[in-house]
């Protein structure tokens, strides 16, 4: 081995980059492939970020996760194919674009041309690979670039296309309407850019049909324009609703009771000779003095009732319209309780109208806004107005049919198009969807076959999403994207969807090379019920860009076209990890499309992490630069350092993580220092011990190694239990318990074991136990690296490299290495054979161990005899020993528990064990025989447990109260009398006399005369003897 240099001038961060030109000069990763590429498959699945960004720590949290679970997997001799992909669709490419052409609006794209227009995005997709590759290689995460998938790939594409046409098949695909954020022909994600816009917000009345009262229902709403498009409404069937009268105009309105105050409030007025005029101050103090409560009701009672539409352009919706529904999606913060639905305008509103059969799932919804915001001719007396404009001529149109209850401005969170920073509208758009809700219960039952990390991210949160999983709509209103491959005819009678490019060209008579719009669109095929019927065109919807990652377990390698075996074989997945945000993204898709097509989850281990947040608490941001570099914090402590520092944290629970700088400094002190400076002192003295015997060290094998002393044994079992250990962990995916365990075993490694062997490693004891110490000092350094290879492969190998200098026959690289086997696994698997063998010879050697009796401890285990169950005999193990307990029903064993019970009581009376008492009892059991039977059997062990007999109560001395009692002096009245010739007067006063003394001291005074004592200080009675037995007795049991 080579000298090393001190800790203080050990550069991590220029040892990483090293092993870098190391791992490449060799080429490891594909080396260590093709090593393993006849192993078992473990298949993993790396979701594909967008490429249109630098990765930031939580890119480099979820890497080193997948990192260190699939380098863990290689190690234990599994090939595991590792390819980085690309998600190249979607939104985030567009906007790139639009932002760079100034594009506003989608007719800006058109006239462009949509070819160009993709052509752009697809010239952006791989912007920042060479960044990507770069920092991901820098972190120490192998993964495949070279080969890796691409979403925009014609493969990829393909096999998109064939999953989509598997469920239409299964007729899990249908045509319908998803209200969407909408602007100009286009729908659009609100959420990216709200701004505080100030509204018209309204109050109108809705007449109830046959009411004795002319009552009519109030409904409040901030867009005006969505009025003449008015089905329901809606309230909840929790809240409790009130009919009131107004005071002063005699009016009849419901609304809910908790929104009585945002009814107006009107002033009284006063009729004067030919005039009327306002009282002046007379407005009352609230809406108690301006309504007058009529009925009170709850919203479920409401539900059917039928009222006058505003407008009548829906009339011929009357049969299934105008009445009430309810949801719980109302809410008593504002408005009335009451809540008008426009299914076309409203996510909330389409879903109730079709949960209460207003409009059918499918069916063509009247949409009577067109592409540009426009009212359609069906509103007649607002055809052509842009919808907002129209507001005010909505308002007026209200307030003429003596419908308006109040009206004003209201300021609130509005969402804008993020190309033209105009106000979006939501509108229903017709979309593809996916019949989610149909396939719930095998969502749930597929899930529940999966293993997630934590758990509760799977068992609420995920389970919870499946529970309320809504259809899926998997169509997008845009350019650059898989396009959906559905053919349709004019009359809209003949659908064909495409599960292939071959069956696109054999259909069409067209050669496909690419499957983007600009390629396909204009692609034709005849109508299969003649010429006259025209042709079919595609529908111009692309894929949703989630259906498309939702894909990739099969489409990335190009199922069912190629690979139909290696797929088939080995789905589900192993593994997949990403964070908390994709139990609603990937996660879901994955699940989703899994269960549609195969029936089966898409993986069988998920690990689940958190957010990384800035120090501060915040999100990271570039423009507020409130975290770090990655590369910079790298280049300061090391990449290892990092990847320690992310997974031994709550991060890997799904919890956030406040990013701090500190914290990778803490593991480099905490970690690798301690770490460094055990193999420093093992290379230090390995040099020293050269030097004495002319010699290279060469260390004992750790089958062969051999050693009496006691530290030695231990710091090998220490070991051992760090593999054991973390072998568990990692079967488990608990990768955030792993780093406690290298520091309780670096604090075992540097402050005992070296510590306290300086001695030995130094060579001032002899030159072979010098040798046997530093072999083992070896071994573990050699053992622990190739356990923590998969968490901190730089270091690790920088070590490793050193260390193989002197072990002949070792790999090139420590990741090629084996990862090191449990050798109480390897033990358990012993045969009964093996065993007494072992006993026998008093040796065995067990991957590579030379194991003798003093290492294995032999357990005996115990077989239930046939027709007896384990309530009936059972056994406890204790090594050579083997208890056998007869737990069936035993005579004596009944009596002995009894004699037990009435032990107890000394116990629970807190009484001292030099207490002497008597116990007495009265039976409680109908047949005095069983006592008896318990006292005569058990005498002898309740005399032994309370030092006395058990006196039956009949035998209780009148001046003695409960169960327990001290010794009772028990006299012979007659005897006593005898004494005195028959004075009773004599006979009471020596009875109180010798009850009035310690009862231990009178029976000592009894033992010391032999059984009699003499009785003379009682003053003016004879001089008698007592005499025990023949005149008293100490205890009534004597």
């Amino acid at each position: 081995m080579e000298d090393v240099c001190e800790g203080k001038d050990f550069s991590f961060p220029r040892e990483e980059k090293k092993v870098l030109s190391f791992w490449t000069q060799i080429d490891a990763f594909k080396n260590q492939l093709k090593l393993t590429e006849n192993c078992k498959e473990y298949v993993f699945y790396d979701g594909p970020p967008f490429a249109t960004g630098l990765p930031h720590y939580g890119h480099i949290l979820a890497g080193t996760i997948k990192d260190i679970v699939t380098r863990y997997q290689t190690m234990n001799g599994k090939h595991v194919t590792r390819r980085f992909g690309w998600d190249c669709h979607g939104l985030p490419v567009e906007n790139e674009i639009d932002r760079k052409l100034n594009i506003k609006r989608r007719d800006q794209v058109l006239e462009m041309g949509i070819d160009k227009y993709n052509e752009q995005c697809r010239s952006i997709v791989t912007r920042y690979v060479e960044e990507w590759e770069k920092i991901i290689t820098r972190t120490g995460r192998w993964i495949d670039f070279s080969n890796d998938y691409k979403t925009m790939d014609l493969s990829f594409m393909e096999s998109v296309w064939w999953g989509f046409a598997q469920l239409f098949d299964k007729n899990l695909v249908y045509r319908g309407f998803k209200v969407w954020s909408f602007f100009l022909s286009e729908l659009l994600l609100a959420g990216q850019n709200y701004k505080d816009v100030v509204d018209p917000e309204i109050m109108v009345t809705f007449p109830v049909i046959d009411d004795q009262d002319n009552a009519a229902f109030v409904a409040w709403t901030t867009t005006p324009w969505t009025l003449p498009s008015n089905l329901a409404l809606c309230v909840n069937a929790k809240f409790v609703y009130l009919k009131v009268r107004n005071n002063y105009t005699g009016k009849v309105y419901v609304v809910a009771e908790s929104r009585l105050s945002s009814l107006p409030i009107d002033k009284p007025k006063a009729e004067t000779a030919g005039d009327t005029k306002k009282v002046k101050g007379a407005k009352p103090d609230n809406e108690e003095d301006s309504y007058q409560v009529l009925e009170k009701f709850n919203g479920a009672s409401l539900v059917g009732k039928k009222y006058e539409p505003l407008f009548d352009y829906f009339s011929d919706f009357s049969s299934v319209a105008f009445r009430v529904v309810a949801d719980d999606y109302v809410t008593n913060d504002s408005g009335t309780g009451i809540v008008h639905c426009a299914p076309a305008f409203g996510e909330d509103d389409y879903r109730v109208c079709l949960e209460n059969k207003i409009i059918n799932k499918g069916d063509n919804l009247v949409v009577a806004v067109d592409d540009d915001g426009l009212f359609t001719e069906r509103i007649t007396h607002f055809s052509g107005l842009y919808v907002k404009d129209a507001d005010k001529d909505i308002i007026k149109a209200v307030k003429a049919k003596g419908r308006l209850v109040k009206s004003g401005s209201f300021t609130h969170s509005y969402p804008f198009c993020w190309r033209s920073d105009t106000p979006l509208i939501y509108r229903a758009v017709p979309s593809w969807f996916v019949r989610v809700e149909q396939l719930k219960e095998k969502l749930l039952e597929n899930n529940d076959k999966t293993k997630w990390v934590p758990k509760y991210v799977k068992d609420k949160r995920f389970h919870n999403w499946l529970e309320n999983a809504r259809d899926w709509a998997v169509s997008r209103s845009r350019f650059w994207g898989t396009p959906l491959p559905i053919w349709i005819s004019d009359d809209g009678e003949e659908v064909v969807v495409m599960d292939s490019v071959e069956k696109l060209e054999k259909l069409s008579g067209v050669k496909v090379f690419d499957l983007h719009r600009h390629h396909i669109d204009q692609i034709t095929i005849p109508s299969s019920r003649g010429h006259e019927f025209g042709v079919l065109r595609r529908v111009e919807d692309v894929f949703d860009c989630w259906f498309e990652s939702g894909s990739m377990p099969y489409a990335y390698i190009h199922y069912p076209f190629e690979n139909k075996e290696l797929f088939e074989k080995n789905f589900p997945g192993d593994f997949v990890a990403e964070g908390l945000d994709q139990t609603r993204g990937w996660f879901y898709t994955l699940m989703v499309l899994s269960t549609a097509l195969f029936d089966k989850p898409a993986f069988k281990y998920l690990i689940c992490n958190g957010l990384v947040l800035a120090e501060d608490g915040k999100k990271m941001s570039k423009k507020l630069k409130n975290y770090p570099s990655p590369l910079d914090v790298i280049d300061e402590y090391g990449a290892d350092a990092v990847r320690l520092y992310l997974i031994n944290s709550p991060v890997v629970r799904a919890e956030t993580l406040r990013f701090k700088k500190e914290g990778v400094l803490g593991v480099v002190k905490d970690v690798f220092l301690p770490w460094y400076n055990a193999y420093r002192f093992l290379v230090q003295n390995a040099k020293r011990l050269e030097i004495e015997i002319c010699r290279s060290f060469v260390p004992s094998n750790l089958s062969t190694l051999q050693s009496s002393n006691v530290l030695d044994q231990w710091i090998h079992s220490a070991t051992q239990t760090l593999v054991k250990d973390v072998h568990d962990k990692m079967d488990e995916y608990r990768l955030d318990t792993v780093v406690p365990l290298l520091l309780e075993f670096l604090d075992n490694l540097t402050n005992i074991y070296v510590r306290f062997n300086r001695k030995r490693l130094k060579g001032r004891t002899r030159k072979d136990d010098c040798h046997t110490a530093l072999s083992t000092l070896y071994n573990v350094l050699l053992t622990s690296c190739k356990v923590m290879t998969p968490f901190t492969p730089f270091f690790t190998e920088t070590l490793y490299q050193n260390l193989r200098k002197v072990c002949e026959g070792s790999e090139e690289s420590i990741h090629y290495c084996s990862f090191p086997q449990k050798e109480e696994a390897e033990v358990k698997k012993m045969s009964h054979q093996d065993i007494l063998r072992f006993k026998e010879t008093k040796e065995v050697t067990i991957a590579n161990h030379s194991l003798k009796l003093t290492d294995i401890k032999i357990f005996r285990d115990f077989k239930r005899p046939d027709g007896l169950k384990d309530t009936e005999i059972d056994a406890a193990i204790d090594g050579e020993v083997i208890v056998i307990l007869d737990l069936r029903e035993d005579e004596s064993l009944k009596n002995e528990g009894v004699a037990r019970e009435d032990s107890e009581t000394t116990k629970k009376s807190c009484l001292e064990p030099t207490d002497f008492v008597e116990v007495y009892f009265e039976s409680l059991d109908m047949d005095d025989y069983v006592v008896q039977r318990v006292l005569c059997s058990q005498e002898q062990y309740i005399k032994e447990k309370i030092g006395s007999p058990l006196l039956h109560s009949t035998l209780m001395p009148p001046d003695v109260f409960g169960t327990l009692a001290r010794p009772a002096l028990k006299f012979k009245e007659e005897a006593i009398l005898a004494l005195y010739s028959g004075d009773v007067k004599f006979a009471t006063r020596l009875r109180t006399y010798l009850l009035s003394r310690d009862h231990s001291n009178l029976k000592s005074e009894f033992k010391a005369e032999d059984g009699k004592i003499t009785v003379s200080c009682i003053e003016k009675i004879p001089v008698v003897t007592v005499v025990l037995g023949e005149h008293m007795h100490l205890t009534v049991g004597d």
